[in-house]
């Protein structure tokens, strides 16, 4: 039979552990959100030729007619799809649920640029985003209006409810997983 003082010990060291992988993740977070206008500036390596020949692969832009155009416009939707996707995992408001229009949106946009047959990248854009709309707003609306009655009929404020309407997985896999 276990020491009480030992089952302490056993607690006090899981609870380090989580803070511990705490301070980490959020260390990497906070790094890789400092580091963006460097992952922006990466295109500035990208040469500026219609084809690019490496040890890898060769890559031929068509309808850019230069692999440093196509890379600075990727550069400008990868970047904020990239902090979109770290706030949306991050988020602990009830409405975080509405980043996902952005982040169709600007997957959207990163396929029609690496389509090289289109010749404009926003054409069909609104067309595609409405399923995503449809479902994200009306449920946001229901939260909303869940919250309002809550709000009327009790005593409660408004960040006690938002408290009570967010769901908060334990870890980065389970905040993945509730989605899929």
């Amino acid at each position: 039979m276990e020491q009480p003082q030992q089952k302490l010990k056993k607690t006090e060291l899981k609870s380090q552990d989580k803070v511990d992988s705490g301070v980490i993740l959020g260390s990497v977070i906070a790094t890789l959100i400092a580091a963006t206008p460097f992952i922006f500036n990466l295109y500035e390596s990208v040469p500026d030729v219609k084809v690019w020949d490496t040890y890898f692969f060769t890559y031929s832009s068509d309808y850019y007619e230069s692999i440093f155009v196509l890379a600075w416009t990727l550069a400008g939707k990868v970047v904020p799809l990239f902090l979109i996707v770290i706030w949306f995992f991050t988020c602990r408001h009830w409405w975080y649920h509405a980043l996902l229009i952005p982040i169709a949106m600007f997957t959207y946009q990163i396929m029609i640029v690496l389509n090289d047959d289109l010749s404009y990248t926003d054409q069909h854009e609104l067309i595609v985003l409405l399923p995503v709309m449809a479902i994200i707003i009306p449920s946001i609306y229901l939260i909303r209006a869940k919250m309002f009655d809550k709000l009327t009929t009790a005593n409660k404020t408004l960040e006690d409810l938002e408290a009570e309407f967010t769901v908060r997985p334990k870890t980065l896999w389970g905040k993945v997983k509730q989605y899929f």
